[in-house]
């Protein structure tokens, strides 16, 4: 936990000039970016226990102390959640695959839209008859369906680096939550192997969080939308339609 709250914070550190937040450029700097002892007197911090932050040590910020760096960094309310949520993070059992309810995977297999469920690695975990017709064979994890399968990039087209970028953005949440653990370890490593453009969106450090949104698919607009399931939060319903002709 603590060596991703430090990467995220760095990350963050780096993409600010002092003119965003009210401080004189002064002397040239070397690398782009706040400076420690910059993000520390915003956040009226000491830079000891700023530094420590970033360098992962075991230490863990109050929740004012959030609160004061998420003012400081100019988070974003995303932004702002995935610190939060790093800061808060404990250890965690070793992942495992999850299951997904029979009347949930009953419910999806009954409906006539595309719909999938998947899970907290974004594991396929049950997907119905017109989200293959739509998809093609998602069997595995949609990332890689996405970022390594040609089929994902033939699905949208012109679209594709958009989309591929957001959900690595948004897998990043989850990763940041689970690491060092194998299962999220090996998956990104897969990633980076097979899609070049994969490296610098990971090291951008986008977070983004998912809900609801319009994809053009083989040349078809479609809105969709992401819910939790009851049953077991970390399990996501997504579920599409088609633009009808003559709407909107």
């Amino acid at each position: 936990m603590s060596e991703a709250l430090g990467e995220f914070l760095r990350s963050r550190r780096s993409r600010l000039t002092p003119k965003e937040v009210g401080l004189p450029d002064g002397r040239r700097r070397r690398t782009p970016g706040l400076r420690r002892e910059e993000v520390a007197e915003l956040a009226e911090i000491g830079v000891d226990w700023y530094v420590r932050l970033e360098q992962g040590r075991a230490v863990r910020p109050s929740p004012a102390t959030i609160e004061a760096l998420a003012r400081a960094l100019l988070l974003d309310d995303t932004e702002r959640a995935h610190l939060e949520a790093l800061a808060r993070n404990g250890s965690r059992a070793p992942f495992e695959r999850e299951v997904v309810p029979d009347a949930t995977r009953r419910v999806v297999e009954a409906m006539t839209e595309p719909a999938y469920v998947t899970g907290r690695r974004w594991d396929l975990l049950v997907c119905n008859t017109a989200a293959v017709e739509l998809f093609g064979d998602m069997s595995g994890n949609v990332l890689e369906h996405l970022l390594l399968d040609p089929a994902g990039r033939t699905l949208f087209g012109a679209a594709w680096e958009g989309q591929a970028a957001h959900a690595v953005a948004q897998f990043r949440v989850a990763y940041d939550l689970w690491a060092p653990d194998r299962a999220f370890v090996d998956l990104a490593d897969r990633l980076r192997r097979g899609c070049p453009e994969f490296e610098v969106w990971w090291d951008g450090h986008d977070v983004v969080g998912g809900g609801a949104g319009r994809k053009v698919l083989n040349g078809v607009v479609h809105d969709y939308a992401t819910f939790r399931v009851n049953e077991d939060p970390e399990l996501r319903l997504t579920v599409y339609t088609a633009e009808r002709a003559g709407s909107a």
